[in-house]
């Protein structure tokens, strides 16, 4: 069983959805100077799309982000500490995150998300670095 099939059951969805949502608003909010301004009004664009467009697109990316993760979340399994192998390793854990989201970019038709998405994603392998510990013990928490 994968870590997607431990994750992705409908008692759990939407509880994990949330804390995604959570996790990613805590990130924007904590974000400082020019940059986190930029990177503010941004996701206040998306966000302000429709109601509830960052846990759909959550919830849509959920599937192939768990499975992008399962070699790693794997690893940490075998290692006898899964969350600490992520952190371990934020920038291969962040790659296969950004993998999928740049992919589901790819085949957008919404400019806005596509515009917003595109502006910051030279810089926001750091960003996303920064909250695999979050992400990690999400994971945990809905994979128990």
């Amino acid at each position: 069983m994968g870590l997607s099939d431990g994750l992705y059951d409908a008692n759990k969805q939407a509880s994990l959805v949330n804390d995604c949502v959570k996790l990613i608003d805590e990130q924007v909010t904590a974000k400082g100077g020019l940059g986190g301004m930029a990177l503010k009004a941004a996701y206040g664009a998306v966000k302000g799309i429709k109601p509830g467009y960052i846990a759909d697109a959550i919830e849509a990316l959920l599937p192939p982000t768990l499975t992008a993760l399962d070699p790693i979340w794997s690893e940490g399994v075998q290692a006898g500490n899964p969350v600490g192998h992520l952190d371990k390793n934020r920038s291969r854990t962040a790659d296969a995150v950004l993998s999928v989201t740049d992919a589901r970019i790819e085949r957008s038709n919404n400019g806005v998300v596509k515009g917003a998405y595109n502006q910051f994603r030279k810089s926001v392998k750091n960003d996303v670095e920064e909250a695999i510990p979050g992400l990690a013990k999400i994971i945990s928490k809905y994979s128990n």
